[in-house]
């Protein structure tokens, strides 16, 4: 039972001031014309008679009707023959099936839009119910509850409940109004909001959300409340949300109206697969997949030595599916990832690891040779250190002359003079690198070079002297250490008009490496006499001697016996 409320404005009539013959006279008015009532409170009305007529003697809300009066209701209300009256209007949403139930001791009358519905109104001693089943239609209806106590204790109590059986509620909820979408690009989070239903077996909301251009739409929530707070995939597409009441029957309403939001695009795209890594020439490629919605791919290569935590680094940014590493050096293992980075740029997970190993190529040709002479240091070769591909596996170089390799030096030496040349010739020479594990270059571009005409013959000899023993010249020096040295040419020589004039007695060699002193003996036989020059003059591998230079050579003056004969 809601007991009775006294306030002062709804207990006391409101004053007016009207003008009435010049004078100031004041007019009553019933107080239940300043008495207003929120739906779905009951504005409740008091009489003093039966037939809830004339004026009323208290106005005030009811928020439900449930009272027992054992005496008089109200102030200035008899505890017999009075009468109280309940209205309200309320919008019953989509409406349908209701129960009205409605006891009184003494009489009650219950009329939905001025139409009876429940009608107990006799003089009674005990209470009397009765419950009626009401289809309501959508919208906004008026109910009004007549009661009468005519004497004895007055009791009235009224309820009207929606029925929510699936049998008997056959009416959908109606669709949600208002529904707005909006969206905040900072936290990724769509918010939808929407106008409460008015049915009163409203169970809730189902919160729906579609991508734009496909058909099928996806439950995102299910909420007893007026809002929603969605995180859509943060794809940059553009979705719609809609919301669809539901009642206790399990019928759900239309969807509302279609509100889209486009989204911050914070998806990745999906890591690359199927890639590969390839050693060639002038490098390593690596190929991958492509991937759905990448405009770009960056690939990040490691270098994999025994320690195995050296960094990992973008080596390139791409636009296509595979990639020339041509700075990779020789003979060190490396790792390739690769990253998919989409219009926007988000970047993907890196793809798996794929390793290898660089050595199976010989490194490029040496560049920039040339062959300078320099008088007694033979014909220089200098080049320039290959640099496609790397380096740093690069052992040495080989020397070729005439097609022939003839000498070899380490890989940080990029010059070589070779003495072993017949002076004053012309040969053609060639440089290849080599690394490690003897790749050879093709090699270098051709030069020709010409040996000195002095400075590479062995030097004069040392030591020399010679004695006639009878009629044998006995000709002694000592060995030169040089490793080069063949053999000795042995020179008699006569002066005639004023010049020397050599001919060319015999030859030389020494016997072991350790030899310290050389002899030659020849039979002169007839002796004339005469004062004449026995010259030694060495001769290396390659025909050089200083004989054939006009270098200055090692000669003695012996004066030969003549002839008994």
């Amino acid at each position: 039972m809601t007991p009775v409320r006294r306030t002062t404005t709804a207990a006391s009539a409101a004053v007016a001031l009207a003008t009435a013959g010049g004078l100031l006279t004041a007019v009553a008015t019933p107080a239940s014309a300043a008495t207003t009532c929120a739906s779905p409170v009951f504005k409740r009305q008091f009489f003093a008679n039966t037939s809830l007529s004339g004026t009323r003697k208290k106005t005030d809300c009811d928020s439900a009707i449930d009272q027992n009066w054992s005496g008089a209701p109200a102030s200035g209300l008899p505890r017999d023959n009075f009468g109280v009256r309940w209205s309200v209007t309320r919008d019953f949403g989509s409406g349908g099936p209701f129960a009205f139930a409605a006891e009184a001791q003494d009489g009650i009358r219950v009329y939905l839009d001025g139409v009876r519905k429940v009608d107990l109104w006799k003089n009674v001693s005990t209470t009397v119910k009765k419950t009626v089943n009401v289809t309501i239609p959508a919208g906004k209806h008026t109910l009004r509850v007549d009661h009468v106590n005519w004497t004895g204790s007055a009791r009235v109590k009224f309820g009207y409940t929606p029925r929510t059986s699936a049998t008997v509620d056959k009416v959908a909820p109606l669709v949600p109004a208002g529904t707005s979408a909006t969206y905040d690009k900072a936290t990724g989070k769509a918010k939808v909001t929407w106008a409460k239903n008015k049915e009163m077996d409203l169970a809730g909301y189902r919160v729906y959300r579609r991508l734009k251009g496909s058909s099928a739409w996806k439950q995102v929530a299910a909420t007893s409340a007026a809002t929603y707070t969605d995180t859509p995939p943060a794809s940059g597409d553009t979705y719609y949300y809609e919301v669809r009441a539901h009642d206790r029957a399990g019928h759900e309403s239309a969807g509302g109206a279609d509100r889209p939001v486009t989204t911050v695009d914070r998806t990745p795209p999906a890591a690359p697969s199927g890639v590969t890594a390839s050693d060639g020439q002038p490098g390593i490629t690596v190929t991958w997949k492509a991937v759905p919605g990448a405009k770009q791919y960056l690939v990040h290569r490691r270098w994999d030595d025994d320690g195995g935590d050296n960094p990992v680094v973008q080596m390139a940014k791409v636009a296509s599916t595979s990639w020339l590493d041509t700075t990779a050096k020789e003979n060190v293992d490396y790792s390739y990832w690769v990253t998919a980075v989409d219009g926007v740029g988000n970047k993907s997970a890196k793809s798996t690891a794929v390793l290898i190993h660089r050595d199976d190529f010989a490194p490029s040709a040496p560049t920039g040779l040339t062959a300078t002479t320099k008088a007694g240091a033979g014909v220089t070769l200098t080049w320039k250190t290959p640099t496609s591909p790397g380096t740093n596996d690069l052992w040495s170089y080989w020397i070729y002359r005439n097609g022939r390799k003839i000498d070899e030096v380490r890989g940080t030496q990029t010059s070589f003079t070779d003495t072993y040349v017949r002076q004053s010739t012309t040969y053609a020479y060639t440089v290849t690198a080599v690394d490690l594990h003897q790749h050879e270059s093709a090699p270098s571009t051709p030069v020709n070079g010409t040996a000195p005409a002095t400075g590479i013959a062995p030097a004069a000899v040392t030591g020399l002297s010679g004695v006639m023993n009878g009629t044998e010249i006995e000709l002694r020096w000592d060995r030169l250490a040089e490793e080069d040295v063949d053999h000795y040419d042995i020179y008699r020589g006569e002066l005639l008009n004023g010049a020397w004039q050599y001919e060319q007695w015999g030859e030389a060699y020494q016997s072991w490496q350790d030899q310290p002193r050389l002899l030659f003996a020849h039979d002169i036989y007839s002796g004339q006499g005469e004062t004449v020059r026995w010259a030694v003059v060495a001769v290396d591998s390659y025909d050089n001697s200083r004989f054939d230079s006009g270098e200055d050579f090692s000669y003695v003056t012996v004066t030969e016996p003549e002839s008994t004969e």
